[in-house]
């Protein structure tokens, strides 16, 4: 399985991939890249500022849990789809991106 540590992906294949931020993220598309700032849910990056959760959009735990099942839909779409089509198909892609 693969793990993300100090903004590197290691994949069990000893493959390892350097990232610029520190978040993976997936479009509704299907597209996979890394997410960027600002963060929707988070804590500080700096070890000397208060350890509180960060929520500027002031989302509900309803909401967290229907975020994280939205996006846990569209990654198990990707994986779908690669298995149903292939890792060369465009059709891997939803939308705008699988014309």
């Amino acid at each position: 399985m693969a793990e993300f540590k100090r903004r590197t992906l290691k994949f069990s294949t000893g493959k390892q991939m350097t990232l610029y931020g520190n978040s993976i993220s997936i479009g509704k598309t299907l597209e996979v890249g890394e997410g960027n700032i600002p963060n929707i849910l988070a804590l500080p990056m700096d070890p000397n500022a208060e350890q509180k959760i960060q929520n500027p959009q002031r989302l509900t735990l309803d909401e967290v849990m229907e975020l994280a099942d939205y996006m846990t839909g569209l990654w198990l779409q990707l994986k779908e789809n690669i298995r149903k089509y292939g890792m060369e198909s465009p059709k891997i892609f939803v939308g705008e991106s699988g014309r």
